[in-house]
């Protein structure tokens, strides 16, 4: 018997391997979703590790101490306590440094010197005259400190150990310690500030209170032999190439648990490190590679599956004849059941077990190709689904040939089946199972676990079969029709589609292999457009460079302004941005951004107003604030109409017009009748503007009323226009009345501004917009709105936010703080040196945030890593789709062969027989492939808005939700390009058959 089965396998060995190849593909799917998803994961940790920040690889042991203050601790990291958790960190190298604030070199005192050791510093330094620093009391000193100091090496001065004297304005540092006399050995430069080496001390960041950006480096010996007042050890461990890699996540990880729960029992030392930062994105990234493979995976399987029932049952209607007449001799069923089997069981075994080696393979490939560097990690893993494809790869050739094996010997004998159609039991069961796996998908929010897993594959299949349920009767209908009118070769195309057994699966298998191709194009492309939308709107500008607010005086709007406006008069490329506080603003975020730069520089989002409108709207033309020129501020004010046991305090709040920052000057408590007040404010004396003038009550006293009359104001014209808080009134003429119902500040505060602003504020928002028509973010009382414009999103600040114009917010501050997070936007023609110029304006750059790195890095995270596996699901679909298609046209071929060599012998003209034989199938293709493509896209619309394209806490930006109608239309093109192809090789192959019968 086993020789008749390899007979009958050589006697169509076409077929035999088409059918191996397409059991291959089955369980190639089943065991290239395990092995692609190992290789994902470890290119998302590969790409995590490469683009991670410096701060997530490297840790650092950090003690303080203030011999000033009582509750000093030890201010040396206690080796011996941490040296074992350190020795257990292998491929870290450690880095030991210490350093003391001193005054003595510098001019001022707004700043004191770094005086810095670092283990090995000469060795990250350029020296550029003298030598290193090798005894007691010897410095390198920077270059350019050198020659703003005049100094040069040889040269000694003094130092002292320095304290920070808070109660001044601004803050100074003082003297705490006896003197010592150091000694200049070299000058230096830093070749590369952001070097690893360097850690994140931050040694060479400059700014006006900050200091020049170069410490005097001296040796342990000097910082120990020195009277310090605050001192800081520390101890950075740097993870050295090939210490983070794939393959020691898990080491690196249990020997930082060891070295935290060592350095958490000792007093006084400090573990930072953003390592676990970046073991959680890794994990996150994993978490939802675990979630997109499988959905692709599971209908790719059953697409399979499907192929091989399809093909074996086609085959076996094909070999009725055969089985016939092994029903006629009188076999043994399990004789008969093995000769109607034995053939196609055969070769699905041999390709299940071709398919547990060429998946592996072939991921290997491909990981090669997209994922350079992370390797595939081949593992047993990988087959633990393929021995459950085999088994049902050869159940599904099983079911397929139950037909003619049940049949009586008289209907197998029959050249044509009676075209019934039974209940469709199996459309029914896969229909009910996709409704229930929806339906748990959108009860569970979007959860891709349970039956919410195979909802995509169970909506795809379920809407192919329905098609195929749907198209077939019309095309009969059509091909009635056609022989009706005389159309014979349009006629016989269509009824060979609608009446030839196994033809609606054929189309409903076709259907289900460009809708899984048109669903990973979905996914791909929607995934696409929304990592273009995080880079660039979610950061808001090509580069958003961070500016240092510095210590007291903080960064005020006016010198953020000033200096950016500086930098690019004309407008072409930076602007200058501010964050407003969410919290005085019943929680919505918000910008403050110089608008007039909006269109040059901002990520606009789409679907709303143009930028440059928007702009236009956000600043309208206001009359400039009133200002003075003074060292002090002089007031002359009547109090009149309050109660004998109430007080009221009178604020100016003023800003710098030379960029000093903004302050509140507390004029103090009000006396009843005329009385005049001055208050010293030397950062007036360059020029200052009134932002507004404010009233409110003492203590927790409940509301006080009372009539504030100012008469003169250090000069101003107290005539022109001014506008009230809602707890105000104000009148002008030749003095400025406040009539005022106050209580105590800030919140409580009375204020009068003068009209050099909008009223109602103009603001663009996203979202819902501030409750109440009024925004708190400026300090001092509620300010009413008026939206100008509704954006999809504020670039940065997301769905929920609100844009204001950054002057205006300047003007109206009343709370004498300075720019909260300012940032400076730059866009794409901005020059290479940008930094450096703006360093120039004294703004110190904290951090560069570049939209191109953003995008790259969300490129090498897991969902962008995972759906390259969509891809490949979709290119298998389509050689599934391509060898059912294949073995279906060599089953028909020999029988449709006869009947037409009949017909075109009864006198058919060959040109109807040409056209029925060369356009059958690309009919079939071309109905499958539109319609697949349709099924595809509804079922990306009913259930990809599960799928975690951002991440599992995507941002709150307006993400697209479908692909680019261009990007679907190409892949249709192509799918329809390769099945064409393969229809036409099928079809011209039966006209040569159907000529060769004629001769």
């Amino acid at each position: 018997m086993i020789s008749v089965v390899l007979a009958m396998i050589w006697s169509r060995r076409g077929q035999a391997v088409t059918l191996a190849l397409l059991a291959m593909l089955a369980v190639v799917s089943s065991v290239a979703a395990p092995a692609y998803l190992l290789a994902v994961e470890r290119a998302v940790a590969q790409g995590q590790i490469e683009t991670a920040d410096l701060d997530e690889l490297r840790l650092q042991l950090r003690a303080a101490s203030d011999a000033t203050s009582p509750d000093q601790i030890s201010g040396t990291v206690d080796i011996s306590s941490a040296g074992a958790a350190l020795d257990a960190m292998t491929g870290f190298s450690f880095i030991y440094s210490e350093e003391m604030p001193a005054v003595g070199i510098e001019p001022t005192d707004l700043y004191a010197s770094r005086v810095v050791f670092r283990q090995d510093v000469c060795d990250h330094l350029v020296l550029v005259a003298g030598r290193c620093v090798s005894g007691e009391g010897d410095v390198l000193i920077g270059a350019a400190s050198a020659e703003r100091l005049k100094l040069r090496p040889g040269d000694a001065f003094q130092l002292r150990a320095a304290q920070m004297k808070g109660d001044t304005r601004p803050a100074t540092w003082v003297p705490g310690a006896e003197p010592k006399t150091y000694t200049i050995v070299g000058t230096y430069r830093v070749p590369n500030p952001s070097e690893f080496y360097w850690g994140t001390h931050g040694y060479f960041i400059s700014g006006p209170f900050i200091g020049p950006g170069e410490p005097i480096f001296t040796t342990k010996t000097t910082l120990t032999s020195v009277q310090r007042t605050i001192s800081i050890a520390a101890i950075d461990g740097i993870a050295d190439p090939g210490t983070l890699d794939i393959d020691r996540l898990d080491t690196v990880r249990a020997d930082l648990a060891a070295l935290e729960a060592v350095t958490s029992a000792v007093s006084g030392i400090i573990l930072d490190t953003g390592i676990p930062r970046l073991f959680d994105r890794i994990e996150s990234g994993r978490a939802e590679a675990r979630l997109l493979v499988p959905v692709l995976a599971l209908p790719l399987v059953l697409l399979a599956c499907f192929s091989i029932y399809l093909t074996v049952g086609h085959g076996a209607e094909g070999r009725r004849d055969e089985i016939a007449v092994v029903a006629l001799r009188g076999s043994r069923w399990w004789t008969r059941w093995w000769l109607a089997t034995g053939e196609s069981l055969a070769a699905v075994l041999a390709g299940a077990l071709a398919g547990c080696v060429v998946g592996q393979l072939l991921v290997n490939a491909v990981s090669a190709a997209i994922f350079p560097g992370a390797g595939a990690d081949p593992t047993l893993s990988s087959l633990r689904y393929a021995p459950a494809a085999t088994v049902v790869a050869l159940a599904a050739a099983l079911l397929a040939q139950r037909g003619p094996l049940l049949s009586p010997v008289s209907a197998l004998l029959q050249r044509t089946t009676r075209n019934r159609r039974p209940i469709p039991v199996i459309e029914a069961v896969v229909l009910v199972l996709a409704v229930l796996a929806g339906v748990q998908l959108y009860l569970s929010d979007g959860s891709l676990d349970g039956l919410g897993t195979f909802a995509p594959a169970l909506v795809m299949l379920a809407l192919a079969l329905l098609a195929a349920r749907a198209v077939l009767p019309l095309v009969s209908r059509y091909a009635g029709r056609a022989l009706h009118r005389g159309r014979l070769g349009a006629g016989l195309a269509g009824l060979q589609l609608s009446r030839r057994p196994g033809a609606g699966r054929l189309f409903a298998l076709l259907a289900a292999a460009a809708a899984v191709a048109g669903f990973a194009t979905c996914a791909v492309d929607t995934a696409w457009q929304g990592r273009e939308v995080e880079a660039r709107l979610g950061t808001g500008a090509d580069r958003v460079l961070r500016i240092e607010t510095g210590p007291e005086p903080t960064l005020s709007r006016r010198r953020l302004l000033d200096a950016v406006r500086t930098v690019d008069p004309e407008g072409r490329f930076a602007m200058a941005v501010a964050e407003l506080p969410s919290g005085g603003s019943a929680g919505v975020p918000g910008l403050a951004v110089d608008s007039a730069r909006l269109p040059a520089v901002a990520s606009w989002p789409a679907g709303g107003p143009a930028a440059a409108e928007v702009a236009a709207r956000l600043r309208p033309q206001v009359a400039e604030r009133p200002s003075f020129t003074d060292d002090e501020i002089v007031v002359d004010v009547t109090l009149s109409g309050i109660a004998a046991d109430r007080r009221l305090l009178l604020g100016i709040a003023v800003s710098s017009q030379a960029g000093l920052g903004e302050t509140i000057v507390e004029i103090g408590v009000l006396k009843t009748g005329p009385n005049t007040y001055r208050q010293p404010l030397s950062f007036c004396a360059k020029g200052c503007w009134i932002n507004g003038i404010g009233v409110s009550g003492l203590g927790k006293a409940t509301e006080t009323t009372g009539k504030v009359e100012i008469r003169s104001l250090s000069g101003i014209a107290l005539s022109s226009s001014w506008w009230a808080s809602q707890n105000a009134r104000v009148t002008t003429g030749s003095s400025l009345v406040i009539d005022a119902a106050a209580r105590a500040a800030p919140a409580g505060t009375a204020w009068a501004r003068p009209l050099a602003t909008p009223t109602p504020l103009p603001l663009a928002y996203a979202g819902a917009g501030p409750p109440g028509g009024v925004i708190t973010s400026l300090g001092g009382d509620p300010i009413p709105i008026t939206g100008v414009a509704s954006l999809p999103a504020v670039p940065r600040a997301g769905r929920n936010a609100v844009l204001m114009d950054l002057e205006l917010a300047d003007r109206l501050a009343v709370d004498g703080h300075g720019a909260q997070s300012p940032q400076v936007w730059l866009g794409p023609a901005a020059p290479d040196d940008i930094v450096e110029r703006i360093a120039e304006q004294g703004l110190t750059v904290l951090g560069d945030t570049d939209a191109a790195q953003v995008r790259e890095r969300l490129d090498r995270q897991g969902p962008a890593l995972a759906l390259t596996f969509h891809i490949l699901a979709g290119v298998l679909a389509i050689l599934l789709g391509a060898g059912a298609l294949v073995l279906t046209v060599a089953v028909d071929r020999d029988r449709r062969a006869g009947d037409l060599s009949a017909l075109r012998a009864q006198g058919l003209p060959a040109r109807v027989v040409r056209g029925a034989t060369l356009w059958t199938y690309p009919v079939l293709v071309g109905f499958a492939v539109v319609t697949g493509l349709l099924v595809g896209v509804a079922t990306w619309w009913l259930t990809g808005w599960a799928l975690p394209l951002a991440g599992l806490t995507p941002p709150d930006l307006p993400m697209p939700g479908m692909p680019r109608l261009p990007v679907l239309l190409a892949v249709a093109g192509l799918v329809l390009a390769v099945l064409v192809v393969v229809a036409l090789a099928g079809g011209r192959d039966l006209w040569r058959r159907t000529e060769k019968g004629l001769s």
